[in-house]
C-alpha cells in the first residue's frame, strides 16, 4: 500500500490534460511507441472528433524512484462543465489531484469549480502550468493567480509541457512525494466504492472500484450493498491500456469486477461491494445526486423500436450515470422518453452515441423544465410538457420553478453578464468582489431561462471565463403562454413550448421563419404558423415546387396556357388536402440555437 498512488487530472476545457496523460504514460512506458496516438486515453470516436473527454478514463502505471516501484494510479477528467458529474466521481477515487492550468489563458470557470470540488474532498493538489513551450505563454501572471487560488507557494507550482516533454519528470516525482498512499486496513471487511461500469455485450456489466478497506480475491462471493444483490467475482483485475486479471486486490487498489450481471439496474455507480460472509458496517458515501438541468423528449423515429430504446438508454446510463429518463407518451410522436441532462453538450452527446453505438434513430423534442399549473377548480396538476397543459379558459395560473445563479467572473465581462442575465428575467440579489480583478454575482432568476442557450451565451460572452453554478429555490407565479406551432393547420406537439409572454411573439416570428428553410418543399403550399390558443401571431408560407407544365405551349394564345394551368391547379389542391408534412431531425434541433 505504502508505493500506491491515486491520482487524477483535473482543468477547464482545452488546457491539454489528455496530452499530458499521454507523456505521463510514455515516460512511464505503459503504452508502447507501437499503440501510442494523440490522446491515447480518449477511445470514443466522438471523443476523438470533437478534441473533447467525455468520460473519465482510468489507467495503472508503473514508475521506478529512488529504487522503489510505484504503482500510480490516474483518472483523466472531462473539462467540459456538462461533465463534470464524471469528475466528482474520478475525485471520490482519488488521494491527490493534477491542477493543470493553460500557460497562455490562466485560471478559467471549470479549473475553479473543479478545484473546490477536489478540496471539499480533502485532495493534495499539485498545481501544473502546462503549454509552458508556447510564445503566447505568461508564467509570472498566471503563477500569481494560482498563488491566489490555491494558496500555495510559488515553488510549489510545475512548469510542463504536454507537447515537448517539459517537466514530466518532476510532475511524477511530486505525485509520489506529494500526494500521500491510500489510508484504509487490509484486514478489515471488504469495502469497494464503484465509480464506474461499462457494458460489454459479452462479458455482462463491468464495473469500476477502488478498494478502501479489505482485500478482494477471484471467485469470492460479493455483495453490492445498495442493491442488495450477490455475485461470484469471476475475474477482478487492474486497468491497464487493456484490462490485466489479477488474482487478488489489496487496499488502495483500483481495479474493475467481472461478475455476470446482466441487468443495468443492478449496478449504481456509487455503490458499495463488500464480501456476502463478512460485510462490511456501513456503505462508502461517495457522490452527491445529480441534478438534471435540461429536460427533453426521445422518441424513436419508428415506433416498434420503443423497447430497443429503453434497452439502449439503459446500456448509456451505465456509461453515464448523469441522464435520467422515464416514460412518456405524445400525440405527434407516440411513445418515447422524458430525459433529462446537464446541459445542452451532454444532451447532443447521448444523441450521437444512441445513434453511433446503438443504431438508434430518435427525435428530440424542445428542452424545457418542468412548471406547476392551478386550475380554476383548484385542481394542482404538474405539467412537463406542453401538450400536458389543460385548455386556457381552464387555467387559474401557472407557477414556473426558480434558481439562485452564482456566477463568477472577471471583472472585464460585468456590464455583458448583467445585461444578459436581465435579458433572461434575472433579479440580481449581490455583487462581491473577490479580489481586484475577479466579481461573483448572484442572480435569482426563472429555471426555463437557463435552459436552451444561457450557458453557450454566458461563455462567449466572457470568453470561457465564467463559471456558473446554480440550485433551486421555489416556484413563483409567472406569465405563460403555450405557443403552438401548426403546420397545414395540424399542431406540431413536438415544437410547442411553454413561454413568457413577453418573449411569445418574437419567439414565434423565429421558429416560423427557421422552419421555413429547414422544412423541404412539397408538391403544394406548406402554411407554417405560431399560434397562441386560437389566435395566429406569426406566419410562413412554403411554396410548392412546380413542374413547368407550361413548356410544350410555345406560341399561340394566352387560353392555352391558362388552360394548363387550371389543370394543374386542381391537382395541387387536391394533393394538399391529404398532404402530410415531413418535419426533418435538423427542424427540432434548429429551435434549440435561435437567437
Amino acid at each position: 500500500m505504502e508505493n500506491i498512488r491515486n491520482f487524477c487530472i483535473i482543468a477547464h476545457i482545452d488546457h491539454g490534460k489528455s496530452t499530458l496523460a499521454d507523456r505521463l504514460l510514455q515516460v512511464t512506458n505503459t503504452v508502447s511507441e507501437r499503440d501510442a496516438q494523440a490522446q491515447v486515453l480518449d477511445d470514443m470516436d466522438l471523443e476523438r472528433e470533437r478534441g473533447i473527454t467525455i468520460k473519465s478514463h482510468a489507467i495503472q502505471m508503473d514508475y521506478e524512484w529512488n529504487n522503489k516501484k510505484y504503482v500510480l494510479n490516474l483518472i483523466d477528467t472531462p473539462g467540459h462543465v456538462d461533465f463534470s458529474y464524471e469528475v466528482s466521481r474520478s475525485i471520490a477515487a482519488c488521494e491527490g489531484a493534477l491542477l493543470i492550468i493553460d500557460a497562455t489563458q490562466g485560471i478559467q470557470a471549470q479549473t475553479i469549480s473543479n478545484l473546490y470540488l477536489a478540496i471539499d474532498h480533502n485532495l493534495e493538489i499539485i498545481p501544473v502550468l502546462n503549454k509552458m513551450d508556447l510564445p503566447m505563454a505568461m508564467p509570472d501572471e498566471v503563477k500569481d493567480q494560482i498563488v491566489e487560488l490555491v494558496g500555495c507557494k510559488r515553488t510549489d507550482i510545475i512548469e510542463a509541457s504536454g507537447k515537448t516533454g517539459l517537466g514530466i519528470n518532476e510532475i511524477l516525482e511530486a505525485v509520489i512525494t506529494r500526494i500521500p498512499a491510500p489510508k484504509g486496513d487490509p484486514e478489515a471487511p471488504l469495502q469497494a466504492l464503484i465509480f464506474d461500469s461499462v457494458f460489454n455485450s459479452f462479458r455482462g456489466i463491468i464495473a469500476y472500484f477502488k478498494i478502501v478497506n479489505g482485500t478482494i480475491r477471484k471467485g469470492d462471493l460479493v455483495k453490492f450493498v445498495n442493491t442488495g444483490k450477490e455475485y461470484t467475482a469471476d475475474e477482478v483485475g487492474v486497468l491497464r491500456l487493456k484490462q490485466e486479471p489479477r488474482n487478488m486486490l489489496g487496499t488502495g487498489d483500483v481495479g474493475y469486477i467481472i461478475s455476470g450481471v446482466k441487468t443495468s439496474k443492478e449496478v449504481k455507480v456509487g455503490d458499495t461491494i463488500t464480501h456476502q460472509k463478512r460485510p462490511c458496517e456501513k456503505s462508502i458515501d461517495g457522490f452527491e445526486d445529480v441534478k438534471p438541468m435540461v429536460f427533453a423528449g426521445m422518441y424513436p423515429v419508428d415506433a416498434d423500436d420503443y423497447e430497443d430504446l429503453r434497452a439502449s438508454l439503459e446500456k448509456l446510463q451505465l456509461n453515464d450515470a448523469s441522464l435520467t429518463f422515464e416514460p412518456e407518451s405524445s400525440m405527434a410522436l407516440g411513445f418515447g422518453f422524458r430525459c433529462g441532462f446537464l446541459g445542452l453538450l451532454h444532451m447532443e452527446i447521448v444523441q450521437e452515441r444512441l445513434d453511433r453505438e446503438f443504431d438508434m434513430d430518435v427525435i428530440t423534442t424542445v428542452p424545457n423544465v418542468s412548471f406547476t399549473c392551478y386550475t380554476k377548480k383548484g385542481e394542482k396538476i404538474e405539467v412537463h410538457n406542453p401538450s400536458g397543459l389543460p385548455k386556457e379558459n381552464y387555467i387559474d395560473y401557472i407557477e414556473e420553478p426558480y434558481i439562485k445563479a452564482q456566477i463568477i467572473s472577471k471583472a472585464d465581462y460585468i456590464g455583458a453578464i448583467m445585461k444578459l442575465c436581465l435579458d433572461k428575467r434575472g433579479e440580481l440579489q449581490s455583487q462581491i468582489y473577490t479580489s481586484s480583478n475577479r466579481v461573483e454575482v448572484t442572480f435569482e432568476m426563472p429555471l426555463s431561462e437557463i435552459v436552451i442557450d444561457f450557458y453557450d451565451k454566458l461563455k462567449s460572452i466572457s470568453k470561457g471565463y465564467a463559471s456558473f453554478d446554480y440550485y433551486r429555490t421555489d416556484y413563483k407565479r409567472a406569465k405563460l403562454v403555450k405557443l403552438d406551432i401548426l403546420l397545414n393547420g395540424e399542431s406540431v406537439d413536438a415544437l410547442s413550448a411553454l413561454i413568457h409572454v413577453d418573449n411569445a411573439y418574437e419567439f414565434g416570428r423565429k421558429i416560423c421563419e427557421k422552419l421555413k428553410e429547414l422544412i423541404p418543399r412539397q408538391q403544394f403550399d406548406i402554411a407554417i404558423q405560431a399560434a397562441i390558443g386560437a389566435k395566429i401571431i406569426s406566419r410562413e408560407t412554403i411554396k410548392a415546387v412546380r413542374k413547368d407544365v407550361t413548356a410544350k405551349c410555345y406560341g399561340g394564345d394566352i387560353t392555352r396556357k391558362r388552360k394548363l394551368l387550371d389543370k394543374q391547379k386542381k391537382g395541387k389542391k387536391r394533393m394538399r388536402q391529404i398532404g402530410n408534412v415531413e418535419v426533418p431531425q435538423k427542424a427540432f434541433l434548429a429551435v434549440l440555437k435561435l437567437d
